[in-house]
Order: structure tokens, then sequence, then C-alpha cells
């Protein structure tokens, strides 16, 4: 098979698992139309707000990577984290011998950043409202 085509079938169809805000919102348009205009914006730009509701959330972000709960004197907390998915690239070099001869190998590999990927987004909810957004500078 053809390296191209192979790469190019594999990107098509990774695009279509792609959920993006404007996916979420035409699957609940009538949800979506509900909301003031102010918090349709943030959605239709991927962005949370403070006092946004779960589902509002969950429209302008898609699923969390992880959820977590955090208890303090306050109370409980909902934190969802959210990663980069971002391939990442790695160049590696080997240079070896034996039996009179010298050996040099080099490799390149594109990695989707493992199973803990690092935090660039949270969201803290306090009795389902956000509370909080913590963004990765």
């Amino acid at each position: 098979m053809n390296p191209r085509l192979f790469l190019l079938g594999l990107a098509v169809a990774l695009a279509g698992c792609v959920s993006t805000p404007a996916s979420r919102i035409d699957k609940n348009p009538a949800v979506f139309d509900a909301w003031p205009l102010a918090v349709q914006a943030k959605i239709r730009a991927g962005q949370v707000a403070i006092g946004f509701t779960t589902e509002q959330a969950r429209m302008a972000l898609g699923e969390p990577d992880h959820v977590f709960v955090r208890t303090t004197e306050q109370g409980t907390e909902e934190v969802w984290s959210y990663a980069s998915h971002a391939p990442r690239i790695s160049i590696g070099l080997g240079i070896g011998g034996g039996g009179g001869g010298t050996f040099v190998g080099g490799s390149t590999a594109v990695a989707s950043g493992g199973p803990y990927p690092d935090d660039v987004l949270r969201v803290v909810f306090a009795g389902g409202v956000v509370t909080a957004v913590e963004q990765l500078k």
C-alpha cells in the first residue's frame, strides 16, 4: 500500500472523530438556542466562563480527559481537566560497534502524549456551576 494514501486515509478518519463546538451545537440546537447570546458566543468560541453549567461547559469544550474530586474546607468541587492532544515528535540516535564494525542508526517517532498528557485547561465546578477556570500559559 502507498504510505501517502494510508496517511491521507488516516487523517480523514481521525478528522471525522473530532468533536467541535459546532458539532456539539448541531446535536443539541434547541438547548443551545435557549441560552443567552453571551453564553452562545462563548460556546461557539470553545470557551467557558464563571457561572456556566456542566451542560454548557460540555457543549463548549467536549468531554473532559479526566475528572477529579477536590475536597476543601468549603466543600467538594469537581475538576474537569483537558489535555493537549497535539502530536509530539521524538528523534533518537544510536551508535554501536562490535565485530570490527561500527553501526549508526536513527529513528523518528510521533506520539500522542502518553496515558497522562499535560493538562492545558482545568474547569472547577461547585454545585454544578463553574467557579474557576485554570489555563496553562
